[in-house]
């Protein structure tokens, strides 16, 4: 009886324990990249600010496709 409560316990700890890491990695993702970048940060992340292209996307490099403000 007692070897079944404490596996129980068990189980339920990992269970959640596992909800609490999907969360944490979701999180994550969310914050990922900026949005936005400066024009210099385009540059140092390897990418060529082209503001003279609609939304002013950064081509190539780490922030490829974000805008550039």
């Amino acid at each position: 009886m007692r070897i079944r409560r404490i596996l129980a316990a068990g189980i339920a700890t990992a269970a959640l324990a596992g909800l609490g890491l999907t969360g944490v990695a979701s999180a994550a993702t969310a914050q990922g990249s900026p949005s936005v970048v400066s024009p210099s940060e385009c540059r140092q992340g390897g990418g060529i600010p082209r503001i003279d292209l609609p939304g002013n996307p950064c081509m190539g490099g780490k922030y490829d496709g974000e805008a550039v403000d």
